[in-house]
């Protein structure tokens, strides 16, 4: 199969899943705890930055948003930013937010020229997820359509149909993960990543949690995964590793390749 995927540009940088971009969380309640991982991340230097924003306290209060968002532009100016508010239905905080409040706040930041790229759920409704294609085009933000399992791996063809859904709906670049119980999840979802690169346009971003699904973060890059997440100060899902060693061991894989 040929390598079919565009190739998304965010600040001078190319997501394409032919080199690994490390991508580190920021998952602190408040923003004294936000300043602090941002003040320990920007050392390390990571490739983009993701906001998890359904972990802060304040989600509520729209101006708050506002704020921290142009603090963690201040303290990393020339570092993408991922914005995300997971839902908790796929592994996310509790939040006070209805869904309809979720969406427009997503809108509004995407109007506020703070974020780069914007994550959102394949699993909420068809009219949510247009309009924040919508929002997003708008304003020049690249657009995440996710699908997170935590749980188990599904078979191959539920895989590959999150990526072609993704692809239908006109998002920029198609993520999973999900749960491996066992090393024949995570051969799984390296053959998927690898196939999809021949059947979908889009950049992907995949990887298995738990142990086991360590394994996809370190070396996922080889199959096509353009994005793989690292510890910063504190991980925000399971098998997540220190950047250091991260870009160490990523390193020596291309260096031997």
């Amino acid at each position: 199969m040929s390598d079919l995927r565009k190739i998304v540009k965010v600040r001078g940088r190319e997501i394409s899943g032919d080199h690994p971009h490390i991508c580190v969380p920021l998952i602190g309640k408040n923003k004294l705890e936000i300043i602090n991982e941002l003040e320990n991340v920007k050392q390390k230097k990571p490739d983009l930055i993701e906001w998890r924003a359904d972990f802060f306290e304040d989600l509520d209060d729209r101006l708050i948003v506002m704020e921290m968002l142009s603090e963690i532009h201040t303290h990393m100016p020339d570092t993408p930013i991922l914005f995300t508010i997971r839902s908790e239905k796929e592994g996310g905080q509790p939040i006070s937010l209805l869904e309809e409040e979720k969406v427009q706040l997503m809108a509004e930041v995407c109007k506020s020229g703070k974020i780069d790229i914007l994550d959102y759920e394949l699993i909420n409704e068809k009219q949510d997820i247009e309009f924040l294609r919508e929002e997003s085009k708008n304003h020049d933000i690249r657009f995440i359509l996710s699908y997170h399992n935590f749980e188990s791996t599904p078979d191959y063809s539920v895989l590959m149909d999150k990526y072609k859904e993704a692809e239908l709906y006109g998002a920029d670049i198609a993520k999973t993960a999900v749960m491996s119980q066992k090393l024949d999840d995570v051969l799984l979802l390296l053959q998927v990543t690898h196939d999809a690169k021949g059947l979908v346009q889009l950049p992907l971003v995949t990887m298995s949690m738990g142990n086991y699904g360590s394994l996809t973060r370190m070396f996922g890059f080889v199959f096509g995964s353009a994005i793989t997440f690292g510890i910063g100060e504190k991980s925000s899902a399971p098998g997540q590793i220190p950047i250091e060693d991260l870009r160490s061991v990523i390193e020596i894989i291309k260096k031997s390749m």
